[in-house]
């Protein structure tokens, strides 16, 4: 009776998820209509460069992201230029949220400078693509032209992310398959975990949509690839393991039904807890200052739980429909005996001669390698946000060749209206400071906001000194964009490796310590793990700097990195351990450590080159953030699965043997 139940409920979960498939795969392809590309959003919470955004919409034209269009001819403007740069005035009028000032001459008389306040809204980019396209399309001979500032460089973000979202997830299926292939050697078994994958992201994609159109949900420019990469990785990983289960539950149990269910007994809890390692570390990110980190979390939160839901529902009755045979040309038969002595029994019986020696020497490689991240560099300035340099960065350097440095992104000053006039005195008379235009007023009268433009480029130390400086003497305004805007980033990534990374670090202990019910194996498990992460960071640099010369690393990519590789490289720590665990329940802890080792060292270095490849492709993107957070979870997933699982943890667990599971006081059960 209990065996007709489980058939019939496995017959009933396949046609659930084809109604789930069919009703998520619309709303999914819809997931970039509730992508916000307002630059604001994105800004620290409590900042004062937020608070000026916010306040913003109060004045005339709301909250803008203004085209800055740049006419250079370096032998001198001509009659003709002027007249074009006029026209293009006239045609872009219709777009722009307030009257366009004419086009403004630099001294030497080499430039004009055209400055079209834009809508900080969805449509900017849409808007910033008809101004370049407008302002080239009747440029005389020999004249550039550019557009900067804001708008140009919110049009450079979302034509790299357009241009390659798509053939990143189809190079993700294609590096996966191979590696499926290699592995398994099937024709049919390498598609099981391809297809959870795929339902898995268009489940995910179709939740988040959901939620961002009716629940407020924030999703970002960039978030859908990192939740491709995440959920795809996590999808396959997880199918790799139960079917890793699987496949030896079918040798003791003459029945299909018999085998998945204690396949899925004994692989639920590391598989859960993985998920919940995971989630949860994500979810920390809601403790982040930084609008894209905050919002990221449960994003990303979603999809591991929903890669989580296919995998332990679809995926089991995928398997017991389909029979022994989507195993072929190694088929799993009810009495075979266990495997031979693999690479991995050699390797841990290897490590069992001298297991002292084997960790203290693992972990003086990953110290050196670590020793790299002392020198590293971090915060990219604009110019090398992109892995070619953007065209609204040409410009910026066009105008700073012709006007004050920081005239592409002057920094908004906004102050009480009875204040304006001090404020203005003050700016003017500040070191740093090229020009300040004239006070505006908010509709309601409350409010005033000038434009200060710096005498340095907007980028450099010597106008973040400025802006700080302006900070400290002028306590009665509030200053953002610009330069303001990015130092109060660079602050609020600095506040979230200090916040967040302690509170991830606290959660993966936590679950491990339920799993494993110990507290010596998770404390040097999340060691370990830190340690990878260091020694990932160091080698990453190192490839950054000499490899594909990058000049720092971005503020984003330690947290990202962090993130990711503790979360994720923790589970396959988590996946020995609990199996270790297990085999010491039957034997004497030597014994179940190399047992551990030997039944999962395959799987998990299959799960440890899918999750590597997935990640590794962003490094195909050619937005330089992308591009870090992929190498160094990479590297961090193939060091920590080739080296600190394989060879540190089982060191370890053996040369402390069974304290390993102290406080218990017996072995495991």
């Amino acid at each position: 009776m209990l065996l007709s139940r489980k058939r019939l409920l496995t017959w009933a979960v396949l046609p659930a998820w084809v109604v789930i498939t069919i009703l998520a795969v619309p709303a999914a392809s819809r997931l970039s209509d509730v992508v916000e590309a307002e630059s604001s959003a994105e800004l620290p919470r409590g900042a004062q460069s937020t608070e000026v955004a916010e306040l913003t919409p109060r004045f005339p034209g709301g909250e803008t992201a203004p085209g800055v269009i740049a006419y250079v001819r370096p032998s001198g403007i001509t009659p003709a230029d002027r007249a074009e740069a006029e026209a293009d005035r006239r045609a872009l009028a219709p777009i722009a949220t307030a009257a366009i000032a004419p086009p403004q001459p630099s001294r030497d008389g080499r430039a004009l400078m055209l400055t079209v306040p834009l809508a900080d809204d969805d449509t900017l980019t849409d808007k910033a693509g008809t101004l370049r396209d407008t302002s080239r399309a009747g440029a005389p001979p020999g004249l550039e032209v550019r557009l900067t500032g804001p708008a140009g460089a919110a049009l450079d973000v979302g034509d790299a992310f357009e241009r390659i979202d798509r053939p990143v997830l189809i190079i993700t299926v294609l590096v996966v398959t191979a590696v499926l292939l290699l592995t398994y050697r099937s024709p049919v078994l390498w598609l099981l975990p391809i297809v959870n994958a795929a339902i898995a992201l268009q489940v995910a994609g179709a939740v988040v949509y959901l939620l961002g159109e009716h629940a407020g949900l924030y999703v970002a420019d960039g978030m859908s690839t990192i939740l491709n990469a995440l959920v795809f990785g996590l999808s396959t990983d997880y199918a790799l393991l139960l079917l890793a289960r699987y496949r030896e539950e079918l040798r003791r149990h003459p029945g299909r039904h018999r085998a998945m269910a204690a396949a899925l007994r004994r692989a639920a809890a590391p598989i859960a807890a993985s998920a919940a390692t995971v989630s949860l570390g994500l979810l920390c990110l809601l403790a982040a200052d930084m609008g894209f980190n905050h919002a990221l979390g449960p994003v990303a939160a979603i999809g591991v739980l929903c890669g989580l839901a296919v995998v332990m529902s679809l995926l089991p009755a995928l398997l017991v429909v389909l029979g022994r045979w989507v195993f072929w040309p190694r088929i799993p038969r009810y009495g075979d005996a266990p495997p031979a002595r693999g690479a991995w029994d050699r390797v841990g019986h290897r490590i069992a001669a001298r297991p002292r020696l084997v960790w203290i020497g693992g972990l003086a490689v990953l110290g050196a390698l670590s020793a790299a991240a002392l020198g590293m560099d971090t915060g990219l300035d604009r110019a090398h946000f992109l892995t070619t340099t953007p065209s609204s960065t040409v410009g910026e350097r066009l105008l700073a060749e012709h006007y004050p440095g920081g005239q592409g992104r002057p920094v908004q000053v906004i102050a009480d209206r009875p204040d304006a006039a001090s404020v203005t005195a003050a700016l003017r008379n500040s070191p740093g400071v090229a020009d300040v235009g004239a006070p505006l007023a908010s509709t309601d009268g409350r409010l005033a906001r000038l434009d200060a433009v710096l005498a340095d480029p907007p980028d450099s130390e010597a106008a973040e000194r400025t802006v700080r400086a302006l900070r400290e003497h002028i306590p009665d305004a509030r200053f953002g964009a610009g330069t303001a805007a990015e130092i109060d980033l660079a602050d609020a990534q600095s506040h979230d490796r200090r916040v967040v990374i302690p509170l991830v670090l606290g959660v993966v202990l936590l679950v491990l310590v339920a799993l494993l019910r110990a507290l010596v194996a998770p404390l040097l498990v999340v060691a370990t793990v830190v340690a990878s992460y260091s020694a990932a960071l160091g080698a990453a640099w190192l490839l950054f700097r000499h490899a594909f010369g990058f000049p720092a690393v971005d503020t984003q990519v330690a947290l990202m990195g962090f993130l990711f590789m503790v979360a994720l490289g923790v589970d396959y720590n988590l996946f020995l351990v609990s199996r270790v665990r297990e085999e010491v329940g039957r034997t004497d802890h030597r014994t179940g450590v190399l047992r551990g080792l030997a039944v999962t060292g395959g799987v998990i270095s299959s799960a440890g080159l899918v999750l590597a490849a997935t990640f590794g492709t962003l490094g195909i993107m050619p937005v330089t953030m992308m591009v870090q957070i992929g190498v160094l979870v990479s590297l961090g997933v193939l060091l920590d699965t080739f080296f600190v699982r394989s060879v540190i943890v089982p060191a370890l667990a053996l040369d402390t043997g069974p304290r390993f599971w102290w406080p218990a006081r017996e072995r495991p059960k």
